[in-house]
């Protein structure tokens, strides 16, 4: 295949990551640094190195420089993926099957169980360091004083800053922690930025303890998890970020879409036979178009910043020498988000109705503000902290503290451009993630695609490979499940991957990947649907009435797999 623009830009981004490295540490480890980062709420094809026009130079560079999956899977959402990645199983054998609700079931408790093991628990028996920064999402117990057994210090962490539950104001993020202790972002004695965002707090704190690791433990190891909460609903970002896509979006849904659509085949990502799957939403039938446009503009802003720190972030591993001897993986945790949270009525969070002049911020606030020590305690807060109401609703331009805002479905549809669906849903647009992996020291596939597909569950297996730690069949007692993924290390030589079934459930969205073959249903009730997945990813051609016993066997043995890994018995409603 000729060389084309992206790949051209992708190999000057490999040149300058070597000319910018730092000379190797005489103390560095033997053993590789991990550095494991993932985003929240973005598809498939949002960042520039996988077809999309969002600025994200840094990626770019490591995927310039690295490997690029281009069939790697998710969960299709935020509390089973972070299960799944963080344990090497499905996310119901770690009892993490839907959100943070015991739903009555051994797949559904809401919590991490505990015959499962976090990449931290089994990293630090192999003489790592570990530590995290950002969204940690597997536990219900998430208030001040609920008990600890499921946070991030008492699951194998040395160091943790970051929040317990799911979302919340970039500006005064809720139940943000540090270490083991709740803490407010306006009275952190530790963390006084000039202007806090969670999102710049996240990449801070990763940078801090790369830094104190290696002025502490420069002989040893690290594993640092960063798990963003960009771009995850609300919109939020600075001024100055958002104003660099002012415009951009104007033309709507459909131009970035066909755009996207052809960087993807012309870069190889995806086959120049698929076909682009239908178009959600009409843009002539937009009610309010500059508030549309805003949405995404935040949207990118935000990503962005993201990208930002994640080349902060290597520009601390060059600084310390570590860069070339750190295996880096970039992903997300499910496609793009198509909820419609505070999309609707014009009011407050607290559900009272604004009039239009509460479209434009009030000069003055009307509430009592919060005490800097007052603890942010809901992901929906109902005020600022200096007193002004939260908005939301058409026409509320997301962006400010004081806005609670999602971008929607027709730009959820752009942003998981080629595939069917959303998150929440197993079709390709609710699973499908970028995987970009770069190893200077060892990967010797810079700027190539790897098609196999792979899965989350592999990422555990990949750092216990990687690592030489011993993956127990005990810990403290408990017999632990056995790990359900394969190491991604034969891949990373061009090697086929020894596995050739995966599997998926969430809220009865249900789906199995075999070979080129993907069987795949919408809810409990829905009926299986076959894909051919070389000849069409996309999703638009149903071979289920044309190969009925194909059918037939497969959803055996997604039954037994659903019974064996505590999918099945469903939990009741």
């Amino acid at each position: 295949m000729p060389r084309t623009m992206n790949t051209v830009c992708l190999l000057l981004f490999a040149a300058a990551s070597a000319a910018r490295a730092a000379p190797p540490d005489d103390h560095a480890p033997a053993k590789p640094n991990i550095v494991l980062i993932m985003s929240d709420d973005m598809g498939f094809s949002d960042l520039g190195c996988y077809g999309g026009e969002i600025h994200t130079p840094n990626l770019d560079r490591l995927a310039g420089g690295g490997l690029r999956f281009t069939q790697f899977y998710n969960t299709g959402r935020c509390c089973p993926t972070r299960a799944s990645l963080l344990t090497g199983l499905y996310p119901h054998q770690a009892g993490i099957g839907h959100m943070m609700q015991d739903r009555g079931a051994d797949g559904y408790r809401g919590d991490l169980n505990q015959h499962c093991l976090t990449i931290a628990q089994v990293l630090k028996t192999a003489g790592y360091h570990t530590y995290m920064t950002g969204k940690w999402h597997v536990t219900k117990r998430s208030r001040p004083n609920a008990p600890k057994g499921n946070w991030p210090r008492q699951r194998g962490f040395d160091r943790f800053y970051g929040t317990i539950a799911g979302a919340g104001n970039y500006f005064d993020p809720a139940m943000l922690v540090r270490d083991n202790t709740m803490i407010s972002a306006a009275d952190d004695e530790l963390y006084q930025p000039e202007h806090y965002y969670y999102t710049d707090a996240i990449t801070d704190h990763a940078i801090r303890f790369v830094n104190e690791h290696h002025a502490k433990h420069r002989d040893d190891p690290l594993f640092l998890y960063v798990a963003y909460t960009a771009a995850h609903w609300p919109l939020h970002a600075p001024d100055a970020e958002v104003a660099k896509y002012r415009g951009k979006y104007d033309q709507g849904y459909e131009p970035r879409r066909r755009e996207r659509f052809e960087r993807l085949k012309q870069a190889g990502l995806i086959s120049p036979t698929w076909r682009l799957s239908p178009q959600a939403g009409d843009w002539n039938a937009v009610e309010n178009q500059p508030w549309e446009a805003r949405c995404m503009e935040v949207y990118a802003a935000m990503i962005e910043r993201m990208d930002q720190g994640i080349g902060r972030i290597v520009e601390g591993l060059e600084e310390t020498g570590r860069f070339e001897n750190t295996l880096i993986l970039f992903l997300q945790d499910n496609g793009g988000c198509a909820e419609t949270i505070g999309r609707g009525p014009l009011q407050t969070t607290a559900g009272e109705p604004l009039d239009a002049k509460s479209l434009v911020r009030a000069a003055q606030p009307s509430l009592p503000p919060l005490a800097d020590d007052v603890l942010q305690l809901s992901i929906h807060p109902a005020q600022t902290r200096d007193g002004f109401p939260v908005r939301q609703g058409m026409g509320v331009m997301p962006g400010p503290r004081d806005t609670y805002v999602s971008y929607g479905r027709g730009w959820a549809n752009v942003s998981n451009t080629p595939f069917r669906e959303y998150k929440h849903f197993v079709h390709e647009g609710g699973i499908s993630t970028p995987l970009i992996v770069h190893w200077g020291g060892r990967l010797t596939r810079g700027g190539e695609l790897e098609h196999q597909p792979a899965h989350l569950i592999d990422i555990m297996a990949t750092c216990v490979a990687v690592s030489g730690a011993k993956y127990p069949e005990q810990f403290n007692g408990q017999k632990i499940t056995p790990l359900e993924g394969v190491s991604l290390l034969p891949a990373f030589d061009g090697q086929p991957l020894r596995r050739d079934t995966l599997y998926w459930e969430h809220e009865g969205n249900r789906a199995m990947r075999q070979g080129q073959w993907k069987l795949v249903a919408k809810g409990r009730r829905g009926a299986w649907e076959l894909y051919d997945m070389e000849a069409d990813r996309t999703e638009l051609d149903d071979l289920a009435s044309r190969q009925p016993e194909r059918v037939a066997r497969m959803a055996g043995e997604w039954e037994t797999w659903a019974r064996r890994t505590h999918v099945l018995p469903w939990p009741e409603r």
